[in-house]
């Protein structure tokens, strides 16, 4: 018998005490997944109405979660942490975090009770011996991680923990990090990074009543346009440097925080990854909801 199927028999037989089933379920997920790699995900999160709208934003997140591979857990990057010095949620039960004002009740009642993982929590921090991360159970799940999460795993079943953005690192730092955190897709680990590529409050326009509405300034389109070409091309020391990616660019990106997240999904990339990108326009004017997967 594998020794996979053998925990996995110790942690749902009903003849097992409870300390040796908890004790079969860690050694379950520590067990390496054979170098079979998760893909790994940048989500434009937009309007928290994409939690429970039905859009075709949320249909394209869905048709990508109907596709994905099964996760241990969910390491979740989104712009909506941004902390001094890194941390990573601890909780085993985190809130659902209404970080946001002036929306429909329905909406600040909407949950997103999925577990977390202490587990997870600890590899991240294992990960990261060179950066100093701290547990924390002073956060939860923002509406950046499960406005998205809602859409890819309705029920809330997956695991999931979220690692902070330290606002004292630059761009290349947090790259440089996230590459430390890539082993966590061998065992298991969908990681995936919630912004906007372009995300400016100070250029928006609706064009009608509808925010999700197809509508963006040209100098939205040409960021947009850029940065998906240094993706194609694997140029990640220009995204790292991206102010001097021109004025459209620095017209998209007034603070970092929404741009970030992709920063650490491009660091998990392998030479070998596919590339897809989806739900590919802009809104507002000054925010586009380009999203992709790796893998």
């Amino acid at each position: 018998m594998k020794r996979a199927t053998f925990l996995k028999y110790l942690a749902l037989s009903p003849l097992i005490p409870a300390a040796m089933k908890l004790n079969a379920l860690n050694k379950l997920m520590e067990e390496p997944e054979n170098g079979t790699l998760m893909p790994v995900l940048f989500i434009g999160h937009g309007s928290p109405m994409n939690a429970i709208e039905d859009n075709r934003f949320t249909r394209g997140m869905k048709e990508i979660g109907k596709n994905l591979p099964t996760p241990k857990a969910i390491l979740m990057i989104s712009a909506h942490w941004e902390t001094v010095g890194s941390k990573v949620t601890k909780q085993e039960l985190p809130p659902t975090i209404h970080d946001f004002g002036g929306f429909p009740r329905q909406l600040f009642e909407t949950q997103y009770p999925a577990p977390g993982s202490p587990w997870l929590a600890q590899e991240t921090i294992a990960e990261l011996p060179k950066y100093h991360v701290d547990l924390s159970d002073q956060w939860g799940f923002d509406h950046g991680a499960w406005s998205v999460a809602i859409n890819l795993y309705p029920n809330a079943n997956i695991p999931m923990v979220q690692l902070s953005l330290d606002v004292n690192k630059t761009a290349a730092e947090h790259y440089d990090m996230a590459r430390e955190l890539h082993a966590l897709r061998k065992r298991g680990v969908l990681i995936i990074g919630s912004g906007n590529m372009v995300h400016s409050f100070r250029y928006a326009m609706m064009n009608g009543p509808d925010f999700n509405a197809s509508f963006g300034h040209d100098w939205a389109w040409e960021a947009n346009e850029i940065f998906k070409k240094k993706i194609e091309e694997n140029d990640y020391t220009s995204l790292t440097k991206y102010t001097m990616l021109g004025d459209a660019v620095r017209k998209a990106i007034p603070t970092p925080e929404h741009y970030l997240p992709m920063l650490y999904s491009l660091a998990m990339r392998n030479d070998n990854d596919g590339l897809k990108f989806f739900n590919d326009d802009a809104v507002g004017g000054s925010f586009t909801m380009t999203s992709f997967q790796l893998g």
